[in-house]
């Protein structure tokens, strides 16, 4: 892919705001949905704090070299819920969950850091062996398409409870329409921040229909959600600043002291098995990019540098916003569409994320974008990913018996939505398809021979 701006390039300070801004919106979504989905007090804004800081860690480990941001994992949310439940089963006060939160995230982190280790001494080659373009092509394809119905279902729904499907659907493909048009035949900037004109170009029409239906009195036309700017205090400092809901102050000092040993345990089994299972999706999602870009990242900046800035990334992360953190397929999709990969853009989208999370109208603001605006904005995000994923399969012989068997068991089990649980652990859809898909191919590798 020819790129505008490449990984070192740094555009002018005016198109770094906006090629910042519009990552933020890319990411938004998913990284404040996580906290809202696991409730207990987390907020969005220490989510995005976290996720801020979380990435300015990975691209420090990475040397700047890595242009993708890292937000909330959708894969931790079951380990999440298990803190706060094994709390409360051996009788601790929700304090220690907040704290197991962050004690869980720390065990995630360090199972990448010996991971990372382990590269550090035996290379990479072991793993290109082990998930070659027949695995990881369909992998990365399974990531964009795994996500589809997450997109098709934003798309149409309103933000509003009575609101029209149908409204919110014409402010979807609206969205989506504009994003094309200005990624396709957009001049100059106009091309480089499709996501920004289309988000907004989808907020009036739907603002251009809660109009109508207040004056009408037609409450199916109104489907963006005002809420939550209507919640805001101007009468005193809390209603323009405030520090986010950090994890580590709402557990205190009493709730650190409140964690036992049996509650380690809890959360060890919890999170460990899961870290395995999003280092998996970590090398699709690293692979992925560096078709993209241009540059084998699993070489420069190295595997081992990607984990580190990913692991201890979460562990920071964590400690803020409560949410382990991964990289973004989103983030990734955007850098497709719009063929900047400057990393400068993801520093500055990181900067903007813990200014945003401390500003209240603007957090607010974010919240009010529909979620059938997103969905639009979704669709073209989570396709790219898969068609980047089709991409990297081109060049596998389907004529072979084994790569045929190995490409159908990822996209069954992965299009199907495929979802295992041993207890508290729960291996997604990404991961059993990529397992399956690795034992399939180590089972009918004697036809290579």
């Amino acid at each position: 892919m020819d790129l505008i701006y490449g990984i070192k390039d740094k555009p002018k300070f005016g198109k770094v705001i906006l090629f910042a801004f519009q990552q933020l919106l890319a990411i938004m979504a998913a990284t404040i949905a996580v906290p809202a989905i696991i409730g207990h007090g987390l907020s969005a804004s220490a989510a995005l704090f976290g996720a801020g800081v979380g990435t300015i860690v990975y691209l420090l480990f990475t040397k700047s070299s890595s242009p993708v941001f890292l937000g909330s994992s959708f894969a931790f949310i079951g380990s999440m819920f298990s803190a706060f439940a094994g709390a409360a089963t051996l009788g601790l006060s929700e304090q220690a969950g907040y704290w197991g939160l962050i004690i869980g995230a720390l065990m995630a982190g360090l199972v990448y850091v010996i991971i990372a280790i382990i590269v550090k001494f035996c290379g990479v080659e072991w793993i290109n062996k082990l998930m070659p373009p027949v695995i990881i092509g369909p992998t990365v394809a399974i990531i964009g398409l795994s996500l589809s119905g997450n997109a098709v279902g934003d798309l149409m729904k309103s933000s509003v409870e009575g609101g029209s499907t149908y409204i919110a659907l014409i402010c979807g493909l609206f969205t989506l329409a504009v994003t094309m048009l200005y990624s396709t035949y957009g001049k100059k900037v106009g091309r480089l921040i499709p996501f920004i004109l289309g988000i907004l170009g989808g907020y009036l029409l739907a603002t251009l229909f809660a109009i109508i239906g207040i004056l009408t009195d037609n409450s199916a036309l109104i489907v963006i959600n005002y809420g939550a700017v209507k919640a805001l205090d101007f009468s005193s400092l809390s209603g323009y600043l405030a520090l986010p809901k950090f994890t580590f102050l709402l557990g205190g000092s009493a709730g650190l002291k409140a964690v036992s040993g049996k509650y380690l345990l809890t959360l060890f089994s919890a999170y460990v098995p899961v870290a395995f299972v999003v280092f998996a999706e970590h090398l699709a999602d690293h692979k992925n990019l560096s078709t993209i870009v241009g540059t084998d990242l699993l070489k420069e900046p190295g595997l081992t540098r990607t984990l580190l800035g990913d692991g201890v990334g979460t562990m920071v992360s964590t400690f803020f916003g409560g949410c382990p953190n991964t990289t973004y397929g989103e983030s990734i999709g955007c850098v497709a569409i719009t063929r900047n990969a400057s990393t400068i853009s993801i520093w500055g989208c990181a900067f903007i994320c813990i200014i945003f999370s401390m500003i209240s109208p603007l957090v607010a603001l974010l919240e009010t974008i529909p979620s059938c605006v997103m969905g639009g904005v979704c669709v073209a995000l989570y396709g790219f990913i898969a068609v980047s994923g089709f991409k990297m399969f081109q060049t596998v012989d389907l004529n072979k018996n084994k790569n045929l068997f190995v490409a159908s068991v990822i996209f069954i089990t992965g299009v199907g939505g495929m979802v295992v649980s041993f207890g508290a652990v729960e291996i997604r859809t990404v991961a059993c398809a990529l397992i399956l898909g690795i034992l399939t191919n180590i089972m009918l590798s004697r036809e290579d021979a």
